[in-house]
């Protein structure tokens, strides 16, 4: 209900009560889903899953782009002056939840986050935000356990090994997966010492590109090398840069997260590459039900859980279709 005609219908003496029958609110129901990084893959699946979701439910989802602060408080802006009642969202820097919360408050809309989980000042999460996600940390160590299956199976000794960390400190769930990576590698019997350090300042390829060429350059001694990131797209950009080092598929085993188009891309090549295989978490799982968590939240004022986290399933060149299939992506 448009909040403007409130007024004029208290005037009015009209109840409230009858205005707000579950089927009128169902009907007028209008969320957003606002992400990151519009472009990728995995977003593109979340809005899919969310909007196919409202058409099957008969509510609205507006899809919005928030790639920085602004843009995220505009996309806000956006959705209040649609008659939105609240969104579902994966911010671009996730010290921007007060900010966003405080917004959020004012028009009087409830708010989720879905894949990074907003932190307040005191840089803990917002438990009072609903939030759903993968475990970060079990999730590395499901991708440094797959490397180090694989590293098995080729015969190599790990204390010969190389391994690339492309990293992004800054984002949490970007730290809790790389270091579930390390610590299952380092229990695997990796050498500590042999971890190299590739800080990227994005999230994309082209960002893990730029930051892993020179560990390649800086590290020739090293003919095993293993990569991983927080997602697929950093972990072909590492995979990228180790082609053009010189490093043949046999020498380079990459593991991702994610489970989406950069991953099926690369498994559909004629030929193998050193992207050994990803982690896949189900993007359409997470869209679909971030924006059923909201949309009951708003209909029936049931508030979705604190915390939600989700696993995923190892996909190879020799299962992805399969394991795409299963998960729904």
């Amino acid at each position: 209900m448009n909040r403007k005609v409130i007024p004029s219908l208290l005037a009015l003496g009209v109840s409230l009560s009858l205005c707000f029958t579950p089927a009128l609110a169902q009907d007028e129901v209008k969320i957003g889903f606002i992400v990151k990084k519009p472009e990728q893959a995995w977003f593109i699946n979340e809005q899919d899953a969310a909007t196919k979701l409202g058409q099957e439910k008969g509510f609205e989802v507006v899809r919005l782009a928030g790639e920085d602060g602004q843009q995220v408080l505009s996309a806000i802006d956006n959705l209040n002056s649609q008659g939105a009642q609240g969104f579902v969202i994966c911010p671009p820097d996730v010290r921007l939840g007060p900010a966003i919360v405080n917004r959020a408050k004012q028009y009087g809309m409830k708010v989720v986050t879905v894949d990074d989980q907003f932190l307040g000042a005191d840089g803990k999460p917002m438990a009072d935000v609903p939030h759903l996600g993968m475990s970060g940390y079990k999730i590395g160590r499901q991708v440094g356990e797959a490397i180090a299956a694989e590293m098995k199976r080729r015969g190599w000794d790990p204390q010969e090994v190389a391994a690339l960390r492309i990293s992004n400190n800054e984002l949490p769930t970007a730290k809790a997966r790389t270091d579930g990576a390390t610590d299952a590698l380092l229990d695997a019997g990796f050498v500590k010492q042999n971890i190299f350090d590739a800080p990227q300042q994005n999230t994309d390829t082209s960002s893990a590109f730029a930051a892993a060429s020179p560990v390649f350059s800086k590290n020739g001694r090293f003919e095993h090398w293993v990569i991983y990131a927080l997602n697929e797209e950093s972990v072909l950009g590492g995979v990228r840069a180790s082609e053009q080092y010189g490093l043949s598929p046999e020498q380079v085993i990459g593991v991702g997260i994610n489970g989406s188009g950069a991953a099926f891309a690369e498994f559909s090549r004629q030929k193998p590459t050193g992207f050994y295989g990803t982690v896949a978490v189900s993007s359409t799982m997470h869209g679909r039900q971030s924006a059923d968590n909201l949309y009951t939240w708003i209909t029936q004022d049931k508030k979705p859980p604190a915390n939600t986290e989700t696993t995923g399933t190892l996909m190879t060149r020799d299962n992805w279709q399969q394991v795409r299939a299963d998960l729904g992506l």
